[in-house]
C-alpha cells in the first residue's frame, strides 16, 4: 500500500540523521505514549499499569488461561461471605527495605474503599464488607454478597502502611516490592528501574514518532519496541539482520465508544449507523496486514464467559444510510461528528480510515488528535462523542460491572461513555447474587448480546502481540496482553554498539 510505503522512506531519511541519545542507562525499551500514574490505586492507562506489574506485588494474578491464582498470597473460601488469605515468602520486601506484612494489605485495601481517596477501582471493591489482619501473615475479607470471582479481583499492588498514611506521592516515587525498584523519573518521557533479582538498569523512553523509535532501535539506542506499530515498519525491522521480531495472537479488544449524554451519539440509531459503516475486514486485511482478529465482544468467543452465538455488525453502508435517513439527515445536511484519538501517527491512520469510511455512509466525521495526556484527560472526563481505544489485561467478566454499570461513572469506575442500562444494571446484580461461576455463564453472555444491541461500544478487533529486539537482547517473553513482564528474564549478551559513553 502507499501508506505503508511512505512509512518507511520516511524511516530511511530519518537513518542518515544524527541520534540524540538518551542518558538512561542499561536496557532500554521505547514506549510511544508515557505511563500516567504509578500508584496503582489510580492507575488506569495501559502503561502505567504494565510498569506497575513491574513496581508492586499483588496478592493474586493469573495464569496463562485466565485463572486466579497466588502471587502474594494463597487463599481460602471459609463461607459464602468469608475468604482468608496468607502471604507467602516471596515479593515481600519493598523497596525501601521493610517487609511487607498483613497491616499493608488492609491498609492498601481500605485505603481504595476509602470515597476520600477517589480511587477509579473502588467500585469493582465495594463487595468488600470489612477486611482485618489476622496476624502478620493472614488477612480475613468480609464480603457483603457472594462472587465467585472475589480472589480475581485482589490484583492491585500493595503499598507501604506508613506512606499511605503519610500520603506519599506514589504516584511519582513508587515503592512497592514488585521484581522492579524504581530509581528515577526525570522527566515524563523518561523513566528508570532496576531489575531486584541481578541490579540491571531498565530504562523506559517515550518516543511519540514511530519512524522515530524504529531508527533509534536500528541505531542501538534502545533494545526493544512492543507494539505500538504500524506493520509496514514491523515488517520492514523482519528485514534486519540485526533485529529479531515475533509475534503472537493477542486478547486485547480494541473499540470505538460514543458519549450517551450526546444529542447526537446518544440516539441508538446513530450508533448502528456507525456500526454498519466501519469496514473492519478490510481495515484488518490491508491495514494490519491479517495481524487482528474481528471481535464482536470485550470477550473472545473461547472465553470461558464468552458468547460464541453473537455475530459483529456486518459492513452495510446502505443500511447506515437508510437508519440515517430515518432520523432526518441527507446527504446535504449530514449527521457530523467528532472523533477524538491519540496522536499516535497509526491511530490516527485508523481514525482515518473509519472516517473515510463513514463518509460513503453520510456521516461527517472531524478526526480530532491530542497528545496522550491531553486525550486520555479528555476520556475520563467524557469529552467526546467518539474516540477509541483498547482494553488490555482483561481477564476476568468483573470488568462488565466496572465499565458499564450505572454506579461505574467516574470516579467510581470506567464508564466513560456514561452509558445507563436498567437491563444490564439488572443483570449484573443478578450475577452477583450467583455463586457458581458456570451459572453466571448465560448472564454474562446474555449481558454480552444486549452490550451489542445498544453498542455503548463498536467492538473493533483484538491485535496481535508484537515485539522487535536487537539481536543481542535475549530471553524477552511476549505476553498475549501485551504486559512487560518479559522484561524480568530478558538479557543483553554484549553492550550495543553507539551507546552514549556514559552507559559503559
Amino acid at each position: 500500500m502507499r501508506g505503508g510505503r511512505c512509512w518507511v522512506l520516511m524511516l530511511l531519511g530519518l537513518l542518515g540523521a544524527c541520534g540524540n541519545p538518551s542518558d538512561l542507562s542499561g536496557l532500554r525499551m521505547g514506549l510511544a505514549t508515557p505511563p500516567q500514574n504509578l500508584d496503582p490505586r489510580f492507575a488506569t492507562d495501559a502503561t502505567s499499569n504494565r510498569i506497575n506489574r513491574l513496581l508492586y506485588r499483588s496478592l493474586v494474578d493469573f495464569d496463562g488461561q485466565g485463572h486466579p491464582v497466588p502471587s502474594l498470597a494463597s487463599w481460602e473460601r471459609l463461607g459464602p461471605l468469608r475468604y482468608r488469605f496468607t502471604l507467602g515468602v516471596e515479593g515481600r520486601l519493598f523497596s525501601n527495605g521493610r517487609r511487607l506484612t498483613s497491616a499493608d494489605v488492609v491498609a492498601t485495601f481500605r485505603s481504595i474503599l476509602d470515597p476520600a481517596t477517589g480511587s477509579p477501582h473502588r467500585a469493582l471493591l465495594a463487595l468488600i464488607n470489612d477486611l482485618a489482619a489476622k496476624d502478620p501473615e493472614q488477612i480475613e475479607f468480609i464480603l457483603g454478597r457472594p462472587d465467585p470471582l472475589f480472589p480475581a479481583y485482589l490484583t492491585i499492588g500493595i503499598l507501604p502502611a506508613e506512606l499511605i498514611a503519610a500520603e506519599h506521592p506514589f504516584h511519582r516515587q513508587p515503592v512497592g516490592s514488585g521484581a522492579f525498584r524504581f530509581v528515577a523519573w526525570p522527566e515524563q518521557g523518561r523513566l528508570q528501574l532496576e531489575r531486584v533479582a541481578d541490579r540491571e538498569r531498565v530504562g523506559f523512553e517515550v518516543v511519540g514518532d514511530p519512524n522515530v523509535r524504529v531508527m533509534k532501535l536500528l541505531r542501538g539506542e534502545i533494545d526493544l519496541l512492543q507494539n505500538d506499530l504500524p506493520p509496514e515498519l514491523f515488517g520492514f525491522l523482519r528485514g534486519r539482520r540485526e533485529i529479531r521480531v515475533e509475534e503472537q495472537p493477542g486478547s486485547n479488544f480494541s473499540y470505538l465508544a460514543f458519549n450517551l449524554e450526546d444529542p447526537q451519539t446518544g440516539r441508538a440509531e446513530v450508533r448502528r449507523a456507525v456500526a454498519h459503516g466501519i469496514d473492519r475486514q478490510a481495515i484488518i486485511r490491508f491495514v494490519f496486514g491479517g495481524a487482528a482478529g474481528e471481535a464482536q465482544a470485550l470477550f473472545s468467543p473461547d472465553h470461558w464467559a464468552g458468547n460464541p452465538a453473537l455475530r459483529p455488525y456486518p459492513h452495510d453502508p446502505a443500511r447506515a444510510r437508510s437508519l440515517l435517513a430515518e432520523l432526518g439527515y441527507t446527504a446535504e445536511h449530514p449527521l457530523r461528528l467528532v472523533y477524538k484519538t491519540s496522536n499516535d501517527p497509526f491511530r490516527v491512520r485508523l481514525a482515518t480510515l473509519i472516517q473515510a469510511q463513514l463518509r460513503e455512509t453520510g456521516i461527517a466525521v472531524e478526526v480530532q488528535s491530542y497528545d496522550w495526556g491531553t486525550f486520555y484527560d479528555d476520556v475520563k472526563a467524557g469529552r467526546f462523542q467518539l474516540m477509541s481505544l483498547s482494553w488490555v489485561g482483561v481477564k476476568t467478566p468483573d470488568i462488565f460491572r466496572y465499565a458499564f454499570h450505572s454506579r461505574s461513572l467516574p470516579p467510581d469506575g470506567v464508564n466513560r461513555g456514561r452509558y445507563r442500562s436498567q437491563r444490564v444494571d439488572d443483570l449484573l446484580e443478578q450475577i452477583a447474587q450467583i455463586g457458581d461461576l458456570q451459572e453466571q455463564v448465560p448472564l454474562y453472555q446474555e449481558l454480552q448480546r444486549v452490550l451489542l444491541e445498544d453498542l455503548p461500544y463498536v467492538p473493533l478487533w483484538y491485535e496481535h502481540q508484537r515485539v522487535a529486539t536487537r539481536r543481542e537482547v535475549t530471553g524477552y517473553r511476549l505476553a498475549t496482553d501485551g504486559n512487560y513482564d518479559g522484561l524480568r528474564w530478558v538479557e543483553r549478551s554484549q553492550p550495543t554498539e553507539g551507546r552514549h559513553a556514559a552507559d559503559h
